[in-house]
């Protein structure tokens, strides 16, 4: 391994660390420095998104009227060649209910695999596939914000 890819995987890594937070904190502004505009994503098969507003409103559903959550990434792997970089991430994304639903917890173990393009601002992620391997407990606890949500 050489240092050009050493950096590679640093700066991978970072625009992930971003994504994770901007999750965590609500922070929805943020996405525009992980997503390019017209990035497209399978989450689970069940979410086919074309554009990065569709990715953060599918995001924005289950992550707003949900209480704290943890994006965990870990174990990335990254493949690049002269025309195409992807790489692979591990997540564990734990999630607590909120308002009716505090009790209740969701958790789910899945792996990011992304297509990355260089923009004049850094990496960002041109697809996403998201692959949910195990759950645990309620997926309810992810739904929009209401005020029977929050209160």
């Amino acid at each position: 391994m050489d240092i050009k890819q050493l950096l590679l995987e640093r700066e991978l890594n970072a625009v992930l660390a971003r994504y994770a937070r901007a999750c965590d904190q609500r922070d929805w502004s943020a996405m525009d420095d992980v997503f390019i505009p017209e990035a497209t994503a399978d989450y689970g098969g069940l979410h086919q998104l074309q554009g990065r507003g569709s990715i953060v409103a599918m995001i924005r559903v289950h992550l707003d009227g949900c209480g704290p959550s943890q994006h965990l990434l870990g174990n990335l792997l990254v493949e690049s060649s002269d025309s195409t970089i992807v790489s692979r991430v591990y997540v564990r994304a734990a999630h607590r209910g909120a308002g009716s639903m505090q009790g209740l917890t969701y958790e789910s173990l899945a792996e990011y695999q992304d297509r990355w393009v260089s923009t004049p601002h850094g990496w960002r992620i041109a697809h996403r596939r998201m692959d949910i391997s195990h759950e645990l407990g309620c997926r309810d606890v992810l739904r929009p914000a209401t005020e029977s949500a929050q209160g």
